[in-house]
């Protein structure tokens, strides 16, 4: 996928859901991967051009572990001219070594959160952007489905009242194949998440049984997004 696409999908998000106003700042919380680096080339793109004027603002928070090396986001950052910072904390060895969780994704997603709204407010941002695409909505609709069983996903625009934030995904209209498509069209600088539960989790069944469903019946991913869209839930009007 090429960058123009990018810009045009995401923009078609942002236009959809009215998720920027004139003065936002926004944070776009930078993991290394795939995702957040594509939603960093396309809110950096379209703030050169788009009618609504807006900041950005780029944060990773390194949650501990020896082996990150972000010199190559660092670059990155530079050479897209987007103010860079890195919040360092101790989460890994909360969650690793001194709760030892079974299931570490839920406590290190609460505290990595929580780094990442306080490293926002010392900013001054209002918004934070989060890397979510489209295969991410589909697949949290059959997580509350199957887990929980009811109808629900995220939404394309979220107020956090106890943060005073607003979270928006401007990337759900981008499918994941092309975020990879992108990434190495561009040899865009991913970092491997060195975190031990990476590729464990309840999520990574879910996205392996949603490819065999598309497999099965090519297509159905995308009706499934459709459904969400179609199904009046508070949010996805």
């Amino acid at each position: 996928m090429n960058l123009q696409r990018v810009y045009s999908l995401t923009r078609q998000a942002i236009d959809d859901y009215h998720m920027i106003k004139s003065g936002d700042k926004i944070a776009v919380g930078i993991s290394g991967g795939k995702d957040s680096l594509t939603l960093l080339y396309a809110l950096q793109g379209l703030k050169r051009f788009y009618p609504i004027p807006f900041e950005l603002y780029a944060v990773t928070i390194d949650l501990g572990f020896d082996d990150l090396n972000l010199d190559k986001i660092k670059e990155l950052c530079t050479y897209l001219e987007v103010e860079y910072h890195i919040v360092k904390t101790d989460i890994a060895r909360i969650v690793f070594d001194e709760r030892k969780e079974s299931n570490p994704c839920s406590l290190c997603a609460k505290m990595r959160k929580g780094a990442l709204n306080d490293a926002m407010k010392t900013a001054g941002c209002n918004k934070v952007a989060y890397a979510h695409h489209k295969d991410d909505v589909v697949e949290t609709m059959m997580m509350s489905l199957i887990y929980e069983g009811r109808f629900h996903t995220f939404n394309p625009v979220t107020y956090l009242e106890n943060s005073e934030m607003t979270v928006i995904r401007p990337l759900i209209y981008m499918n994941e194949a092309d975020v990879i498509g992108f990434v190495h069209k561009y040899d865009v600088p991913v970092v491997k998440s060195p975190c031990p539960a990476d590729g464990h989790t309840a999520r990574e069944y879910i996205k392996n049984l949603v490819r065999e469903i598309n497999l099965a019946a090519p297509g159905v991913k995308d009706r499934m997004f459709t459904a969400i869209q179609n199904s009046k839930l508070e949010g996805w009007e």
